[in-house]
C-alpha cells in the first residue's frame, strides 16, 4: 500500500458537492463522447467463460476472479478484466458498419492491483469501439483519433469550470504525442513511471505512442501489453498532469487492434501462441472480425481529473486498505 498525502490539501467540494459533480461529469461526458465520435451506447456483460477467450488478460500475471455457476457446471466463469476483445465481437454480432462505433459502461475487479492514490481493486471506465478500414490502420488515422478525445475532455473542463469554478482544473492547450523509445531516450536514467512524469509534468498532457515492444536500452517494453488485442505499433497512453498529486495521470489506454499479421508476432513474442487457438483469435486469423480502433476511458480518473482530487476514493466507492482510510482521513482526503 502507497499513499500519497499532499501538504494543506483542500477538497474544496464537500462530500455531497463531490457527488453531485460525479454524476454531472459521467452524464455530460458520455453525452459528448458518443456524439462526436459516432459511439452507441450499448450493454455490456460483467463476466465472461475462461474457454472464450473473450477477457483481457492484461500484462499476463493479473489472476482474474473467477467462480462456477450452478447451471454450468464444469465451466470457469471470469469477471471480465477489460472488455478489449469482447468489444470487437460485439461490432460484428450487432451489424455495426464502417466508421459506426459502441461504447459500454466496464466495470471490474482487478484482486491484484497495487492500491495507491490511482489505483482501485474496482475499475469503472466506458470501454469504446470503432470499424475502421484497412487503410486506416495508420499512426495519423491513431493520432486524429486522440486529437479527438482530447478535443472533448478539453471541452468537459470548460462545462466544469461553469458549474464548479472553485474546485475545477484547468487542462493543457494540446496534446504532445512521443514515441515510448524516444522517450527512452531523452531520460535514460529514469523509471517508465518517471519518465511519464517529467514529459507530462513539461507538457501538460502527452499521449504515449508505441507500447509492447521491448525498447533498446532497457530490454523491456514501457509498459505492459496484452499481445492480442492492441496493434504495439499503433497504439499508446493518454497521460495529463494532475497538479493536487503533481504527478502524471493515465486518463486512457487505446489504439488500433491487431490484425492477423501482427496477433501472430506479438503471441510469439510473448511465448503464447496457443491462444491463437482460441475462438476469438481464430476469427482475428480467419479475418472475420472487423478491423476496429478502441480503447478505455477511465471514468472516476476523469472525475479525478477535472475536480483535481487527490486520491480516486474521493471519486468512488471502493474497498481500501485500513492504515490507508486512517492516513487520508489525517490529511483531509474524503474517501466515499
Amino acid at each position: 500500500m502507497q499513499v500519497i498525502t499532499p501538504k494543506g490539501y483542500d477538497p474544496v467540494l464537500s462530500v455531497r458537492e463531490t457527488q453531485e459533480a460525479i454524476k454531472y461529469i459521467r452524464d455530460t461526458f458520455q453525452k459528448e463522447f458518443g456524439k462526436e465520435m459516432n459511439l452507441s451506447r450499448i450493454s455490456a456483460p460483467l463476466f465472461v467463460t475462461r474457454k472464450s477467450g473473450l477477457n483481457d488478460d492484461l500484462n499476463g500475471i493479473e489472476r482474474p476472479v473467477s467462480f462456477e455457476m450452478q447451471e454450468m457446471s464444469g465451466e470457469r466463469i471470469e469477471v471480465v478484466q477489460s472488455l478489449a476483445k469482447w468489444k470487437r465481437f460485439a461490432l460484428k454480432k450487432y451489424g455495426f458498419q464502417v466508421h459506426e462505433g459502441l461504447y459500454t459502461n466496464m466495470n471490474a475487479i482487478r484482486r491484484d492491483e497495487l492500491l495507491d492514490n490511482l489505483h482501485s481493486a474496482y475499475v469503472d471506465q466506458w470501454d469504446w469501439e470503432k470499424i475502421i478500414l484497412r487503410n486506416e490502420r495508420t499512426e495519423d488515422f491513431l493520432e486524429a483519433t486522440v486529437r479527438e478525445i482530447f478535443k472533448i475532455i478539453k471541452h468537459m473542463e470548460h462545462e466544469v469550470w461553469y458549474k464548479y469554478p472553485q474546485a475545477v482544473c484547468h487542462l493543457a492547450d494540446d496534446v504532445v504525442f512521443i514515441d515510448s523509445q524516444e522517450l527512452e531516450d531523452r531520460y535514460p536514467d529514469l523509471s517508465p513511471k518517471d519518465r511519464e512524469t517529467a514529459v507530462t509534468r513539461e507538457n501538460g498532457c502527452v499521449f504515449i505512442k508505441r507500447i509492447g515492444w521491448p525498447l533498446n536500452r532497457s530490454k523491456r517494453p514501457h509498459d505492459g501489453r496484452a499481445p492480442d488485442y492492441d496493434d504495439w505499433n499503433l497504439n499508446g497512453d493518454l497521460l495529463f498532469w494532475l497538479p493536487s498529486l503533481s504527478m502524471a495521470l493515465e486518463i486512457s489506454s487505446m489504439g488500433i487492434r491487431v490484425d492477423e499479421t501482427s496477433i501472430r508476432s506479438q503471441c510469439k513474442a510473448n511465448h503464447c501462441e496457443g491462444r491463437l487457438s482460441l475462438p476469438y483469435h481464430q476469427m482475428i486469423l480467419n479475418q472475420e472480425l472487423p478491423y476496429t480502433i478502441g480503447g478505455g476511458i477511465g471514468q472516476s480518473r476523469l472525475c479525478m481529473l477535472l475536480l483535481n482530487k487527490a486520491h480516486v476514493g474521493e471519486v468512488q466507492a471502493s474497498i481500501w486498505p485500513e492504515e490507508m482510510v486512517k492516513a487520508c482521513r489525517k490529511h483531509n482526503i474524503p474517501l466515499l
